[in-house]
């Protein structure tokens, strides 16, 4: 059957696969985040954007969303999936284990927060029903920005997860509970109670079910050896698991958590994760642009004052109660700190709360209409928010003695060797330095990581290398080398040209991602790049072919050869007047 050429669907699917596969790689080239990219083209693609010019120039059809609810259910799939993928990375033991910090500080935050914001817009005129329901509707914060910026394995992911988890629970008791102080309800007590044993006896049946019946259905899927049934088996629980919380009542961001933690429990649970994590990201990016598509520029503009004054209240209130809830529960001044201003916006579900009060008649359609603005611009600023958290943070370390300042680190005879990033090849790097007694600084702008090893011993400095000044503060003039181990391939190169204009006859060790772009680093002007792909092929190579019954000497000197021409190959690439040292580095040697 032939698809119209004017086909919504068609045309949608478009912009969406569009912004994903050519405009958000844009946004990643210039390193803004992707998560402002898809709000940003949402804004451009939406209604309010070049949609609205489709009557003057009708070619504009195909490359704008003509109906932006049309495509709100797979923003919400978006959302379950990131649910089920925080399952997944979770387990019952370890959510247990959570639970104080899930029933206190989560509890405590929303009360917190919802009983401030709600005193201060009843002070405002507000009626006291109306305003508590905006009150707990501002209060709630983005599952589905939150933590893909701070994962799970964080201190600040933890403390952020602990919360949002409680806010997901109390999202259908909040619901409920605004309904009932509709000037229309009736029985909306009961209704409550009604709702509450469903998704408890639900929840449990998913339990028992969950453990006797999804082992066996991952073991028949992997025993067909394929990867299409292996995926519409991920997606079939998925979906049930959110379709039966929603059915009992409950939200189905819950069903889709608990389908993450059973499935977690199992054999399965990487590969379910690889399956899955391409739709995650593509359904998040819809939910994204459908943020975007909510924001109107012009009204905006209109009303900017009214509505930064909105948003700047929230964001206070809610970084003061989670900071200062935080610290009283003996997270650190940095942590705490950073988990505040990245927990302030508002979220999705605000949208949902802020519909339902609405609807029960408790504020007006104005004033829902306002903050849901509001929450949009918030939802925006998200990543934002990030980076001033982490900033926040890292200021008050260094305040408290958590960060010393580089310069009281780093001798005036030099420092040695400076290693820039302290991951794990930058923590081996400074292990046989020190076998070897050779005195060495590092710098690392993960905050986590930098108290993490100098709680270990290690002569860390906290820093964001991409800033001119920090650089400046390492004394390289006085070095003796610099090895450069960072995962960011632009950065390198541009650290490399930096120091090399400015060293020149400094040694710089650089980690390659791979030839190409080893190549280029030594037309930045490193002494040697260490592709990080080259040698363990080689390694593996030469394993397996011995493993064959390949004699060991032409295995030997066929890897030397290949060594040879990948070193004329980066030589050519680069323009080099020598080919590089590609050093053959074993296990074991010191």
């Amino acid at each position: 059957m032939a698809l119209a050429l004017d086909n919504n669907g068609l045309s949608d699917t478009l912009v969406i696969l569009g912004a994903a596969g050519l405009i958000i790689p844009t946004f990643a080239r210039f390193r803004i985040s992707p998560v402002i990219g898809f709000i940003l083209v949402g804004v451009l693609v939406g209604p309010a954007g070049l949609g609205a010019l489709v009557g003057q120039y009708p070619w504009l059809y195909y490359i704008t969303i003509s109906d932006a609810h049309a495509i709100e259910p797979f923003a919400e799939f978006g959302i379950i999936l990131l649910l089920f993928s925080i399952g997944l990375e979770l387990s019952f033991k370890r959510l247990w284990a959570m639970r104080g910090q899930v029933f206190g500080n989560g509890a405590a935050e929303l009360i917190g927060s919802g009983v401030l914001i709600g005193t201060a817009l009843h002070l405002l005129g507000q009626d006291w029903p109306g305003a508590m329901g905006l009150g707990f509707a501002l209060t709630l914060s983005s599952t589905a920005l939150v933590l893909p910026i701070a994962g799970t394995a964080s201190a600040v992911g933890r403390s952020a997860f602990a919360m949002l988890l409680f806010e997901d629970l109390a999202l259908v008791p909040i619901i409920f509970v605004l309904a009932a102080f509709s000037p229309n309800a009736a029985g909306g007590d009961w209704a409550f109670v009604g709702v509450l044993a469903r998704g408890l006896m639900t929840v449990a049946i998913m339990f028992v079910g969950g453990r006797l019946i999804l082992p066996r259905l991952f073991a028949q899927a992997a025993r067909t050896k394929s990867p299409e049934l292996f995926l519409a088996a991920s997606l079939l629980v998925v979906i049930v698991a959110s379709l039966a919380t929603a059915a009992a009542g409950l939200s189905p961001i819950v069903g889709a958590l608990l389908a993450g933690l059973l499935i977690a429990e199992t054999d399965y649970h990487s590969e379910v994760e690889v399956m899955t994590a391409p739709f995650k990201g593509l359904a998040l990016g819809v939910f994204l642009l459908t943020v975007g598509m909510s924001l109107n520029l012009r009204q905006i503009a209109d009303n900017w004052a009214a509505l930064l004054l909105g948003i700047l209240g929230v964001i206070l209130v809610k970084t003061v109660v989670t900071f200062a809830l935080l610290k009283l529960g003996g997270v650190k001044s940095g942590i705490a700190a950073e988990t505040g201003v990245l927990m302030s916006s508002p979220s999705e579900t605000t949208l949902i709360v802020l519909g339902t009060a609405a609807q029960a008649a408790l504020i007006a359609p104005s004033t829902a209409a306002y903050w849901q603005t509001v929450t949009a611009i918030g939802l925006t600023i998200t990543p934002l928010l990030a980076w001033a958290g982490r900033r926040v943070a890292a200021r008050i370390e260094r305040r408290s003695g958590g960060g010393d300042a580089p310069e009281l680190m780093i001798p005036r005879e030099g420092p040695g060797t400076v290693i820039i990033g302290f991951g794990r090849v930058g923590r081996m790097v400074a292990d046989m330095l020190a076998t070897h007694n050779q005195p060495y600084v590092a710098v690392e702008a993960d905050i986590d990581t930098v108290t993490a090893a100098r709680r270990d011993g290690y002569p860390l400095i906290f820093g964001d290398v991409s800033r001119p000044e920090l650089v400046d503060r390492l004394n390289l003039g006085r070095a003796k080398a610099l090895i450069l181990t960072m995962d960011d391939p632009v950065l390198t190169v541009q650290m490399t040209r930096r120091v090399r204009g400015w060293v020149p006859d400094l040694t710089i060790i650089a980690r390659a991602r791979d030839i190409g772009h080893a190549a280029e680093l030594y037309r930045a002007g490193v002494t040697d790049a260490v592709p990080e792909t080259l040698e363990s092929s080689l390694q593996l190579s030469e394993a397996v072919l011995t493993d064959l019954g390949v004699a060991v000497g032409p295995v030997i000197a066929s890897i030397h050869e290949k060594r040879d021409e990948l070193r004329q190959g980066i030589k050519e690439a680069a323009n080099l007047d020598r080919a590089p040292r590609l050093r053959r580095v074993r296990m074991g040697e010191g």
